[in-house]
């Protein structure tokens, strides 16, 4: 996956090459989200006692955050599947710039130092300008706790002696500022209320996970979550829910090939806007309680959406249905209000013979018979999944260059595409710094 030797930052540069032309079809295992893993990771340095987690996928953010938590001195056992990190020594609470860099969700070790052992230094994750940080919400909220925290050569230096319960406002909707927060104040002094709090499925995870731990925690899932902190936590088993993002990325696929296919071990009721979306584009869809079984009843029919946060239509599943939308039929809009730059995919999937403009923050996509398989660059995680998606629906061979952005989200991903009946296999093709 990563570099060997001295160097973090090497990168192992594979390509996807895809056939195209060829309806998925078959039954699929999701795999545990990586954004619900990586905050239950951090939690275990709330505790001295040993947190076991269970589902953790084999993904290049989840070793990353194991190498900063090994790097402190929390002992792990395992690398994904079933992981246990006990907390129980002092730890070295620093988290160098050298691993922060590569994963921006390492800031979420902040909280639970300055929690628990009442000191922490924190690289502050790269290409943050000043002044447009997202992290100064959590910088922000801890400083209504009590911290003490100053920018110094790059990291965030920070120290309590006991963190204060709070009532915090945060100007916009952050998980991973809700997050760190949360874990912060499971072991805060007195009451802390935090107000447009995120409400993803993830955050209400984390909240489960610190509930079994024995923190006091309500409102999950509403935007006003009450934490009331304790003296300790204890250690406990928590499993990581199903990756919503996978799953819809296998949805998608299957619709824009024609496909029927039948996903295992999800959780259908967090994924009601992708799902409301794919039978708008003339997807057949059953669910149960673990399972999504999806066929196609017909032409696929374009769907216009736009991004907000959940329970709203997701960001991270915009490129998949841009992929889907440029082979369907009539006009549709995709509208992206979450971040900018997310249109990085456009240029690329225009490569194969997509029809899409770009006014704003909106793309304008009318779709073509078909697409033309051709070599394109993946420039970020969703954007690849978009391509590997228009491989899938494209006459002839495409190339998908830097698919290490795909290993950062996706476990095993060619495996699970040539079990459901894809013509796609991996490459080698160099190393970048």
């Amino acid at each position: 996956m990563g570099g060997s030797g001295s160097s973090l930052d090497r990168y192992i540069v594979d390509r996807l090459i895809i056939a195209g032309g060829q309806p998925l079809t078959g039954t699929v295992e999701i795999s545990g989200a990586k954004n619900a893993a990586l905050p239950i990771l951090c939690a275990a340095l709330l505790t001295a006692q040993p947190l076991r987690v269970t589902r953790v996928p084999a993904l290049r953010d989840v070793g990353t955050l194991l190498r900063l938590l090994r790097g402190m001195g929390v002992e792990v056992e395992g690398e994904h599947g079933e992981v246990v990190l006990s907390a129980s020594t002092a730890l070295e609470p620093l988290a160098s710039y050298d691993l922060v860099k590569t994963m921006r969700a390492s800031i979420l070790v902040l909280g639970p130092l300055l929690a628990r052992f009442g000191h922490a230094r924190v690289s502050l994750p790269g290409g943050c300008a000043i002044g447009e940080r997202p992290v100064d919400l959590h910088l922000k909220g801890l400083q209504a706790m009590g911290a003490h925290l100053s920018v110094e050569h790059g990291y965030i230096v920070g120290s309590a002696t006991r963190l204060q319960g709070a009532r915090i406002f945060m100007d916009t909707v952050t998980v991973t500022g809700t997050e760190n927060l949360m874990m912060a104040a499971t072991l805060a002094a007195g009451t802390t209320v935090l107000e447009n709090a995120a409400r993803e499925p993830e955050v209400v995870d984390l909240a489960q996970c610190l509930i079994a731990m024995g923190a006091k925690i309500k409102g999950h899932g509403t935007d006003v979550i009450t934490i009331e902190g304790v003296e300790h936590l204890q250690g406990t088993t928590h499993p990581v829910m199903p990756d919503r993002i996978e799953t819809g990325t296998f949805l998608v696929a299957a619709a824009a090939t024609g496909g029927d296919v039948l996903l295992r071990g999800v959780r259908p009721g967090t994924l009601d806007a992708v799902l409301d979306k794919l039978r708008e584009a003339n997807a057949r869809i059953r669910c149960t309680e673990e399972t999504i079984h999806l066929t196609m009843a017909g032409p696929n029919h374009g769907v216009s959406l736009r991004t907000a946060p959940y329970p709203a239509f997701p960001t991270d599943m915009q490129a998949q249905f841009m992929a889907m939308n440029a082979v369907a039929q009539g006009t549709t809009v995709i509208t992206e209000t979450i971040f900018e730059n997310r249109f990085m995919h456009v240029q690329e999937l225009r490569r194969l013979g997509a029809n899409i403009e770009v006014e704003g923050n909106a793309a304008i996509i009318r779709g073509v018979s078909q697409l033309e398989g051709a070599t394109v660059m993946a420039t970020d995680l969703r954007a690849s999944a978009s391509l590997v998606i228009a491989g899938l629906i494209a006459q002839g061979e495409t190339v998908v260059d830097r698919i290490y952005h795909l290993d950062r989200g996706y476990e095993t991903l060619e495996q699970k595409l040539r079990a459901l009946g894809a013509e796609v296999r991996r490459e080698r093709s160099g190393t970048i710094e």
